[in-house]
């Protein structure tokens, strides 16, 4: 069993990382948010591994309607999407953004996220509905996981604390949000995660608790039902399988429909090469790892990223 560090963990626990996903219908008995075309849009390249295209297309979203958080989320959310790739590492045999420093473009991206709350706030003021506390809920956690990337523990707690209020209240006013679900089961996941010595800490910071049994079964409603966060809680339920429980068969059957749905994106691909790796498919992985070198990628960071990381696995294999 891998032992990640507690200090590890808390960035990781506090950061919940709630990447937006295509649009998509939601099935009976789940509610989810009303999105234009400009939206799927946007997400559909910012899962495919071109978040550049995604950010234009956000930013003339945020012009032709900018009282509504959308865009700005959009903005945000491609702007991480770069931010991950290029901080990606292998630590414990595993790949995953795990920490880094200040850089000076976390500003802009903290400011979007700002925006998006003032802005949903200002429209709660006004009426209040589901969609908006989802919108503040989410933008919360766009600051959460930076602050969980940059070790900012503290920050990142806080962060995690108001995204979660949002996403209760979300659900207080539309019980069927599937996406404030999915929000609150990466929540409960993670800080029920946290090693006995963080969690006396969560106690002494005023962190609510979580419940391990219960973050999964929301993730899977949010993975199933979701219309923003679908693919998020999928990426993220397989990591976890991964990281926390070691449950590599089961992870990579979660990972799986990303690679078919987003042929483009290098991230899916080193995944799904590192649980084929874990399993000891050494030429399963090799292909996966092959695949990432030959894609096209947009982004210069993101490239040279994604071609030291797959070497290196594939150098571990052979």
């Amino acid at each position: 069993m891998k032992i990640i560090p507690a200090r590890n963990v808390l960035a990781l626990a506090l950061g919940v990382t709630l990447l937006l996903a295509p649009a998509v219908a939601a099935p009976a008995g789940a509610s989810g948010p009303t999105l234009p075309v400009q939206a799927a849009q946007a997400m559909d390249n910012i899962y495919d591994g071109d978040s550049d295209a995604a950010i234009d297309v956000a930013r003339e979203l945020e012009k032709s309607q900018p009282e509504d958080p959308l865009g700005y989320l959009l903005e945000g959310e491609a702007l991480w999407w770069k931010t991950y790739c290029a901080a990606c590492e292998i630590k414990w045999g595993m790949l995953d953004a795990w920490k880094r420093g200040k850089r000076p473009e976390d500003e802009g991206y903290l400011a979007l996220a700002d925006k998006a709350i003032y802005l949903a706030r200002a429209r709660i003021a006004r009426s209040d509905t589901a969609q908006m506390h989802l919108y503040a809920g989410i933008a919360w956690a766009l600051k959460t996981r930076l602050y969980g990337l940059r070790d900012e523990h503290r920050a990142a707690a806080r962060a995690a604390v108001s995204a979660r209020t949002q996403f209760l209240r979300c659900l207080q006013l539309d019980p069927q949000m599937a996406d404030a679900t999915a929000g609150l089961g990466l929540y409960n996941y993670y800080v029920d995660t946290l090693s006995p010595v963080i969690k006396l800490l969560r106690f002494f910071m005023g962190i609510p608790g979580g419940n391990k049994e219960e973050g999964l079964r929301q993730m899977q409603t949010g993975m199933e039902q979701g219309v923003l966060l679908a693919v998020d809680t999928r990426f993220y339920l397989a990591k976890n399988l991964r990281t926390y429980d070691q449950k590599y068969e089961q992870a990579l059957s979660v990972a799986e429909p990303l690679v078919a749905r987003y042929p483009h994106n290098p991230v899916f691909f080193l995944l799904l090469g590192n649980l084929d790796a874990e399993l000891g498919r050494s030429a399963k992985a090799s292909e996966y790892f092959d695949a990432a070198l030959n894609l096209s990628i947009p982004d210069a960071a993101c490239a040279a990223r994604v071609r030291y990381l797959a070497n290196s696995f594939l150098v571990s294999l052979h």
